[in-house]
């Protein structure tokens, strides 16, 4: 197991997981249209491919509506 930070909150996570896989399990794969890792920005083509690891700090980005 990893313990990683997502948008400030712990999260313990199994190991070899991705950014899509983690996408997918919070819900919001189809609602992020940017992600950071250690405050290096991974694009999306990557997302299934970038596996985290011990420590990392995920931020995932997301537009949101209204006037």
């Amino acid at each position: 197991m990893l313990h990683i930070i997502v948008n400030g909150e712990e999260k313990t996570v199994e190991e070899n997981t991705t950014i899509e896989m983690l996408l997918k399990e919070l819900g919001i794969i189809d609602k992020t249209m940017a992600s950071a890792v250690n405050m290096e920005v991974v694009k999306k083509e990557n997302w299934h491919s970038h596996q985290l690891k011990e420590g990392d700090k995920v931020e995932f980005l997301h537009f949101v509506g209204g006037g």
